[in-house]
């Protein structure tokens, strides 16, 4: 019985100074989407995004008009034509749908491109305002609440070398 003792004291002082270690790192968190979105910076970005696709919007969908306006010009005049020039006519047909096809995918392209500049100085002015709270408010993590997101901030102890060195590497 006495043994018993001496063992249940054991395990709740173990698990108190885990509990108390564990209390040492302070630990925060962020949904970083939603503070990128309440950016006054995201609204231009936004605008900047809106003015270009609806520019290469306004491009396809001239392009769009041409075909088929060649399509119905060229499918009232066949009846009319020889079968080299309405093949060649076809030939031109389906090269403009290429062209458009095409273009289309350049400007999805570019758009993801002006995205990811647009973005990344927003993102890291974020990151850089996370840190500079956090580490003010002595947070030692802060983790993304955003879904999928991870940890922005770590300044806790890791235990990678420690962990490398236990195992010889």
């Amino acid at each position: 019985m006495k043994h018993f003792k001496t063992l249940l004291l054991v395990t709740a002082l173990f698990i108190g100074a885990t509990s108390f270690t564990q209390a040492q790192s302070k630990v925060a968190h962020i949904n970083t989407q939603t503070l990128i979105q309440a950016m006054p910076e995201m609204n231009t970005a936004q605008a900047e995004m809106d003015k270009l696709g609806k520019t290469y919007e306004a491009d396809i969908q001239a392009m769009v008009t041409e075909y088929q306006n060649k399509m119905k010009q060229y499918e009232a005049e066949a009846a009319t034509k020889t079968d080299e020039e309405n093949q060649k006519r076809l030939v031109e047909v389906q090269t403009m749908q290429q062209n458009i096809q095409q273009y289309q995918g350049q400007a999805q392209q570019e758009m993801q491109k002006k995205e990811i500049d647009l973005l990344k100085p927003i993102t890291e002015k974020a990151k850089a305002a996370i840190l500079k709270v956090a580490r003010a408010q002595g947070f030692d993590y802060v983790l993304d609440s955003t879904q999928g997101g991870g940890v922005i901030m770590a300044d806790g102890k890791n235990l990678l070398d420690d962990v490398k060195k236990d195992l010889g590497i």
